[in-house]
């Protein structure tokens, strides 16, 4: 699969073996019972390896496997509330935001407004305001409150352990 007339070698052990046609590469290749893989397509010229394709093919999926297992997936949790939810209510819906956050997952606060109410939008702003002020000693906000069409939302984000 190598086009090119000169690649870099490298045998298995790691040493250059210097510029060689490729012919001559692939048979050092074959007279030590290993495979020549294209390591740097993009160098001048394009560097090879000498080693075991399919023992390398193996590696590289373990270690993509070990980093996804490493990896966290943070979902965004959404709580809705009105302008006019009521004290336990809100007390009920802030307990749950507080679970979501301590899991680990970020919570996108909604303000659906109906009807006539989308005229008081200072109630929406106060309403998240307020869970702001309960949430600072667990939580960041992320995206600060802001108004899409009849809804406000504010992004809270749980905050860094050391």
């Amino acid at each position: 699969m190598i086009r090119v007339p000169q690649v870099r070698v490298i045998d298995a052990n790691g040493n250059q073996l210097g510029v060689m046609q490729t012919k001559d590469a692939l048979s050092a290749a074959e007279a030590a019972g290993l495979d020549l893989v294209e390591i740097a397509a993009t160098a001048t010229p394009p560097v090879c390896r000498i080693m075991d394709y399919g023992k390398y093919k193996y590696q590289m999926s373990k270690k993509a496997k070990d980093a996804k297992k490493k990896q966290t997936v943070i979902q965004i949790k959404e709580m809705k509330l009105r302008g006019k939810t009521e004290e336990h209510d809100f007390q009920f819906k802030l307990r749950n935001i507080k679970r979501f956050l301590s899991e680990g997952d970020k919570v996108r606060v909604f303000i659906v407004f109906k009807g006539r109410e989308i005229t008081h939008t200072e109630l929406g702003m106060a309403m998240l305001k307020r869970v702001a002020d309960e949430l600072k000693d667990v939580a960041t906000i992320e995206a600060p409150p802001k108004l899409e069409g009849r809804n406000m939302t504010m992004l809270v984000a749980p905050l860094q352990q050391k």
